[in-house]
């Protein structure tokens, strides 16, 4: 029962995806739990009639207070696979308000008020999320996202950067690496190609063990025409890999997408090249 209005959703779900892992291929950003619910609604065979009549019966229930949490969830996502935003944000409301502590809840409702083109109450919900959790990288996302759209992406890029300095402290906290990937992917979208280099190689070097810079620094080289210095990338990044000599499925699909020579493991005993810096063109990413 797929609709264009849910393919939208589901595109540009996949491409803020990509804004936090840097690549498409990898998944690597936390999944939005919209995202997720829609593509088991998309897999659903049962006719729109059927699903109707379900939402009304758990709706009754609900206006009895008799459904359970698992059926008003449920009929959250029966409401959306309907297209019923308004009637999914009137139930979402006073459950994001229940439970504040689950902030997917109220980045749910956030992205159903932006796909009702309500930008000011997307970004209310979202304020409510970082006011309690700053470092809180999908609403971050979602927030970047708002301010594209308005045409402040300078803001944008200045939010991220400051929660992402707060996050990259001594102690630093698991969020700093989402948070780098997000400002450098948002450095590239606003045609500041040398900001996102410099962005990818901070983090390169501030996680050793995490190959999505390295990854977003090739998908960098790439978008700007250095095929050498993205395939130099890629190398590196395989030695990030848990066992680099293996295959990697993910690797060789990203350079064979590129029209590269796949990687395969190295031999022994070879190092990989490292990546170099090469002056970027300065044109915008598509």
């Amino acid at each position: 029962m797929a609709t264009p209005n849910r393919s939208r959703h589901r595109s540009r779900l996949g491409l803020w995806s990509s804004l936090a892992g840097g690549v498409v291929l990898l998944a690597a950003a936390a999944g939005w739990w919209l995202g997720q619910h829609q593509q088991r609604q998309s897999g659903s065979q049962a006719p729109t009639g059927q699903l109707a009549a379900e939402a009304s019966r758990l709706r009754l229930r609900l206006d009895r207070q008799q459904a359970s949490p698992a059926e008003q969830q449920r009929l959250l996502e029966l409401l959306i696979g309907l297209n019923r935003k308004d009637q999914a944000i009137a139930l979402l409301e006073p459950l994001a308000d229940r439970e504040p502590e689950r902030w997917s809840l109220r980045l749910l409702l956030a992205e159903l008020r932006r796909d009702q083109r309500d930008p000011v109450g997307a970004e209310r919900e979202l304020r409510m999320i970082l006011s309690r959790k700053p470092d809180q990288v999908e609403a971050l996302q979602l927030m970047t996202l708002l301010k594209l759209e308005q045409g402040h992406g300078g803001e944008a890029e200045a939010e991220v950067s400051k929660a992402y300095q707060s996050a990259s402290t001594a102690e630093r906290k698991p969020e700093a690496i989402g948070l780098g990937l997000l400002l450098a992917e948002l450095q590239q979208r606003r045609g500041q190609n040398r900001q996102a280099q410099a962005t990818y190689s901070q983090l390169a070097s501030r996680f050793p063990d995490d190959r999505r810079p390295l990854l977003g620094l090739a998908l960098l080289h790439h978008q700007l025409g250095q095929t050498q210095a993205a395939q130099e990338a890629l190398a590196a990044a395989r030695q990030r890999s848990p066992d680099p000599a293996r295959a990697d499925p993910v690797l060789d699909n990203l350079a064979a997408s590129w029209g590269m020579e796949p990687l395969r493991a190295p031999s022994p005993g070879r190092t990989p090249p490292k990546p170099q810096a090469q002056a970027p063109t300065g044109h915008r990413v598509p």
